[in-house]
């Protein structure tokens, strides 16, 4: 497994019109997910993928200067351009394809918090297939290899990544319960009270926390990467890891706490190039999430570990 993300090879200019579908494929996602109106999320998908083949073929005629009466790099097939010593540019349509389809199969299910073992396997089936198709395709279809899972990224972790550890669980202490326990989002999550269905919870919460990083940082992030500078194709992707959010049950005020993470994680993945070191942020995070919603459906139970 290669040792840092697919960081793009081309050059990425600061501002393109490749912005305008990349938006609208982002945008899909509170259509799907916050919204609730799965015909709108449809159309700006399509809209998306029309507009980025209408650019794309706008550019061909230049994409191979060095190939004079040849048809553009990004057209030449993969066995072609290799043999022939072409590094083919990334394509915009091939990689929101790819977001696209993530999009289309999580939001075939309900995004609902249940615990029951039906509930349990959709969520598996439907979560795992968005990680997993975009993967087989960009590996074995488009074969460009754009999507990886860097676990250990750029080696081992410093003083300050540490130190981040332990602010992110004291952030999560002061600011979690105050959150839930307040608003009354606790509700959104099914009523935890027996310790068969703790353990369903603890289970379910880390899973879709790993879930989040495999999808929104090493998925639609690093693909928008390879068109966008960082910090747009950062505030693209939290566009996408929020909305999912909301629909799971981080609802009321919880953008104001789900935006900053979402575009932390993507800054830390930029920097540390370590999918081990994001999911661990997440995990510690949500070790707390769960450790809420338990004490917020059994009150009395954790009252010595938080202060609402």
């Amino acid at each position: 497994m290669p040792a840092h993300p697919a960081v793009p090879q081309f050059v990425r200019p600061a501002w393109s019109w490749g912005l305008l579908p990349a938006l609208l494929a982002c945008l899909a996602a509170p259509a799907f997910f916050v919204v609730r109106v799965p015909w709108v999320g449809w159309a700006l998908l399509a809209a998306a993928l029309l507009a980025a083949l209408l650019i794309e073929r706008g550019r061909l005629s230049d994409a191979a200067p060095g190939l004079a009466g040849e048809p553009g790099v990004d057209a030449v097939a993969p066995g072609v351009a290799q043999a022939a010593g072409i590094r083919r540019p990334p394509s915009l349509v091939r990689d929101l394809s790819l977001i696209a389809v993530g999009l289309l199969i999580v939001s075939a299910i309900p995004l609902k918090a249940e615990l029951d073992n039906l509930a349990m396997l959709r969520f598996g089936v439907a979560l795992g297939a968005a990680v997993a198709v975009p993967y087989v395709l960009s590996r074995w279809v488009y074969r460009d290899y754009a999507i990886r899972f860097p676990w250990r990224g750029g080696g081992r972790w410093t003083l300050f990544q540490w130190s981040w550890l332990a602010l992110v669980l004291a952030l999560g202490w002061l600011i979690l319960p105050f959150y839930f326990i307040t608003s009354g989002v606790y509700t959104n999550w099914p009523v935890v009270d027996t310790p068969d269905l703790i353990a369903r919870l603890f289970v379910g919460v880390g899973a879709v926390g790993i879930w989040d990083e495999l999808f929104f940082i090493c998925t639609v992030f690093a693909l928008l990467r390879r068109h966008f500078p960082d910090w747009q194709s950062n505030l693209l992707q939290a566009v996408v890891f929020v909305s999912f959010l909301w629909e799971l049950g981080y609802q009321a005020w919880g953008p104001f706490l789900t935006i900053p993470f979402a575009l932390l994680q993507g800054f830390i993945f930029m920097v540390t190039r370590s999918l081990a070191y994001v999911v661990t942020v997440h995990l510690l995070f949500d070790a707390v999430v769960f450790l809420v919603l338990v004490h917020a459906h059994n009150p009395g139970v954790l009252d010595g570990i938080f202060l609402v």
